[in-house]
């Protein structure tokens, strides 16, 4: 009894049950998976729960693609079937198969159907061949997700140039956590193997949005090959736009491509003591045209050239606020021993004036510097022989700045630093293994910024001395041109990226203060 009556007495909360885990089932398609001779419009799909479509923009891949999306619902409740309405033209002898990626999930739980593939022919067979394979990322140590992989039939109208005008004959994705791919239910044939990161979901590729990766040559099917392909951003053919007005005398040419071999010409009389000066924006693909003094026309017409394209502008002039010369310190506080302390002007400068510079430690005591100027980015960097745990006070007395347009700083400037203990970094040595030189040798951080990067060009022992304490990737790019930088790819020239190797990061310690870190890295040939 006693044991009864505190059983009744207990309390607790309902939990409801198990949760569900378990993805929906599909009862039965109208027409049948894999059906031969397809002739309808509508295709419906019977599950044995309640359904929803989730993400379906990123997710469905149909291959091949269809002029025209088929209406697919539900799209924004649930039902116990899907139903798709082909609204395109499908073409004869052909099979399409729809990848649902997955985006079929159950209404409560949101359990996926995975990774469902409708597939039917308007011929008599299925076809059953595959193409395989992996995308990497050229630079990054992770590829994108999402990147869509193509198949071009190659027949007498094949050219190269299709990528950017025509939707491949079939296609995949590798979805949100795959590298690999599958490209199934393909004719036997010759094809053009390419990847692209579809920023604008079109099935083209967009030189100035979209990465890209191909296989170079044309691959027969069937094959028992696995493809790897190297995604990687082109450097966009150079293009030019129309100036417009950006300040009192400044003229903003904006661009694509590669701005150091454009010019900028001005066509017609220009005034009595004409001057310019160019600058580039630090963040945008922009150059600025400063002159002096003002014309005296509304309008006038540039040229602007590089290697292999010219364009002609016409400009009108607009009134505007003029600037007065300001100077900003580009780093300040405590700066790393590779670095320098550097300013930076909002108007060109043409003249510093060195003796009116002096540069003092925490001891009074006046220290050497040397002063480079770096004209398009309008910038004086100062190299000083720094030591540890040493503050540093520069004082710039009035005029020590002169601007483009005759203005100088009136007011003295004063700018400080400072050095921590080199005992507050540490030291990493890198060990190449089966090095094939020349050699960039970079530690980056978690987003692929470059923190450090040394360049060699015989020697297989690389120093990182006085590294700030984190964690770092270790990467080497194999320099094959030799021209010290990373080198991207080109599709229409054939031209690969230039190949990265990341250490297992296993194998890279966080460096941390006041310790010397050692590496082997084994490059593979």
């Amino acid at each position: 009894m006693i044991s009864i009556l505190t059983g009744c007495a207990n309390r607790g909360t309902p939990t409801g049950g198990d949760k569900d885990t378990e993805p929906p089932v599909i009862l039965k398609s109208e027409p049948e998976n894999f059906s031969t001779n397809f002739k309808g419009d509508e295709i419906n799909i019977y599950f044995d729960e309640y359904v929803k479509i989730k993400d379906l923009r990123k997710q469905l891949i149909i291959s091949p693609p269809m002029d025209t999306d088929p209406s697919i619902t539900p799209m924004g409740g649930a039902s116990k079937y899907i139903s798709i309405k082909i609204k395109d033209t499908l073409e004869a002898n052909t099979t399409y198969a729809l990848n649902f990626g997955e985006s079929i999930v159950d209404n409560n739980e949101e359990n996926p159907y995975p990774y469902y593939r409708y597939v039917f022919s308007t011929g008599d067979t299925i076809d059953s061949l595959s193409v395989k394979g992996f995308v990497e990322d050229a630079i990054a140590e992770e590829p994108d997700t999402f990147v869509t992989v193509m198949l071009y039939e190659v027949d007498s109208t094949y050219t190269d140039s299709i990528v950017f005008k025509e939707k491949p004959r079939y296609i995949t994705n590798t979805l949100d956590s795959l590298t690999t791919f599958s490209i199934d239910n393909i004719k036997e044939g010759k094809y053009k193997l390419l990847a692209i990161k579809d920023k604008n979901s079109n099935f083209l590729f967009d030189q100035k949005d979209d990465k890209i990766a191909f296989k170079e040559g044309f691959i027969n099917v069937p094959t028992d090959s696995t493809f790897g392909l190297k995604l990687f951003k082109e450097e966009p053919n150079f293009k030019a736009f129309k100036p417009k007005q950006d300040g009192d005398k400044r003229i903003l040419f904006p661009y694509e491509g590669n701005y150091k071999t454009m010019q900028i010409e001005l066509l017609g009389d220009k005034p009595e003591g004409f001057e310019t000066r160019i600058t580039k924006d630090k963040q945008t693909d922009t150059l600025y045209y400063w002159y002096k003094p003002k014309f005296e026309v509304d309008t006038v017409n540039f040229i602007v050239r590089n290697e292999k394209s010219i364009d002609t502008f016409k400009h009108r002039f607009r009134a505007m606020e003029a600037d007065s010369l300001k100077i900003k310190a580009l780093v300040s506080g405590t700066i790393n021993f590779d670095q320098d302390f550097s300013l930076e002007g909002n108007i060109p400068i043409i003249k510093l004036d060195k003796s009116k510079i002096s540069l003092i430690n925490k001891d009074s005591v006046f220290v050497d510097f040397q002063v480079e100027y770096d004209s398009i980015y309008n910038k004086y960097t100062f190299p000083v022989e720094k030591e540890e745990g040493q503050s540093y006070v520069f004082t710039m007395l009035p005029e020590t700045f002169e601007g483009f347009y005759g203005g100088v700083i009136k007011d003295t400037l004063n700018y400080s630093f400072r050095t921590k203990m080199k005992s507050e970094y540490g030291n990493l040595r890198v060990q190449l293994r089966n090095a094939k030189f020349p050699l960039i040798v970079q530690l980056v951080n978690d987003t692929g910024i470059v923190i450090y990067e040394r360049y060699t060009t015989e020697n297989p022992v690389v120093d990182f001395t006085d590294i700030a304490p984190r964690k770092y990737a270790l990467r080497v790019i194999y320099d094959t041109n030799g021209n010290g930088k990373y080198d991207t790819g080109n599709y229409l020239l054939g031209i690969q990226p230039e190949r990265v190797s990341y250490a297992p990061s296993a194998n890279v310690e966080e460096v941390r203060a006041s310790f010397d870190f050692i590496i082997e890295f084994t490059l593979l040939d």
